[in-house]
């Protein structure tokens, strides 16, 4: 009897809750699946919100509503001015920002609503672009909606290619790190229908303040990320090999103190997909793993070094030799330690021979 009177309670509560939920119809909102801000002036921005309209037996086309408002303030209550039904972010996707307005302002005054808004997930895709946002995202690419498109572009690039995870969650994580230095992926329009990814921007305080290039991005994954696949092309006297499939993991270790000294361990595992030299001999396999292991080598010192110039770190060393450290003093890291750290990389690459010799 008292289980049979504890459930009727439970139901009875649950039922209540629900009744407190504000409800919704999707025919009476206009639901943002993108929005962007571009640069107007030190105290003004443009916003652009992209809204996928569904039509019978037809694909969706995205509609796109533009308004100018102050930093500090709400650019949807401008854009809903201009909406028959009300707007909400419940189904948004991508955040863009302008490279101009990444340098000069920053993006923290606008990101933090988002991080508010329990409307928005923490899986929400940022992106730096660079150029105008708001022609961006009135492209049309693909049969899907603009921001569907970006937020897949995206996704199949951090999967597939050499693109670092990124979202809402690890870039508030990494800016209240206090030892690491946020990224976010850099986009380009390179035609009304066509996007690429154009580096990896990195951001000092909020505002950017140096950029990856597309082709050093793969050295960049494999020092902050790991890959379930991937491709790369190394150059030896006897060819050229495409390997692919490529299987990476990372793990750093404190080999010294006084100076500094930190080790990254990198494992590469990967098959050669095609290579354009004669015969794939075994003394070739071996060349190209140690050619392999010297590029990983040169390339990551040199951005590490890079890393030191511009005082940012987005590898998260200091985050690592707080762990390590106690009562550890971020102050003398940034002020006194960080450009003295002996930084070594130990690369191990593991080729197997497979696909096609042409």
């Amino acid at each position: 009897m008292r289980s049979i009177l504890k459930w009727i309670v439970s139901v009875f509560l649950a039922s209540s809750l629900m009744g407190c939920v504000k409800k919704e119809i999707l025919d009476d909102i206009s639901l943002i699946e993108g929005i962007s801000f571009d640069y107007v002036d030190k105290e003004n921005i443009l916003g652009t919100v992209v809204i996928p309209v569904y039509l019978p037996n037809q694909p969706p086309k995205s509609q796109t509503f533009s308004a100018k408002a102050e930093i500090n303030k709400s650019i949807l209550q401008e854009i809903q001015r201009q909406t028959a039904d009300p707007v909400v972010t419940g189904s948004l996707e991508v955040v863009l920002f302008s490279n101009t307005l990444a340098e000069k302002v920053g993006i923290l005054p606008l990101v933090d609503p988002f991080q508010r808004d329990p409307g928005v997930g923490s899986g929400l895709s940022l992106a730096v672009v660079d150029g105008d946002t708001k022609k961006l995202l009135s492209g049309k690419y693909g049969i899907r909606s603009n921001a569907t498109y970006i937020s897949n572009l995206l996704e199949h690039n951090i999967k597939n290619e050499d693109l670092p995870k990124t979202n809402l969650q690890l870039f508030l994580a990494d800016f209240y790190q206090q030892g690491k230095t946020p990224y976010l992926p850099q986009l380009k329009q390179i035609g009304k229908d066509k996007l690429k990814i154009n580096g990896i921007a990195l951001l000092k305080y909020g505002k950017m303040i140096d950029l990856i290039a597309a082709e050093k991005m793969f050295f960049f994954k494999l020092l902050v990320d790991k890959y379930s696949q991937g491709l790369h092309r190394v150059k030896i006297a006897g060819g050229e090999a495409a390997i692919r499939s490529i299987h990476s993991s990372h793990n750093f270790e404190l080999t010294k103190r006084n100076p500094t000294e930190v080790t990254i361990h990198i494992k590469i595992e990967g098959i050669i997909n095609e290579f354009t030299g004669q015969e794939l001999t075994p003394k070739l396999m071996h060349k190209l793993q140690n050619q392999f292991e010297k590029d990983v080598e040169k390339e990551c010192l040199a951005m590490i070094e890079r890393f030191k110039e511009k005082e940012i770190d987005p590898i998260g060393f200091g985050h690592f030799l707080k762990t390590k450290t106690r009562n550890f003093d971020f102050k003398n890291w940034w002020d006194n330690q960080y450009k003295d750290t002996v930084v070594k990389i130990k690369p191990e690459v593991q080729i197997s021979e497979s696909g096609v010799i042409e």
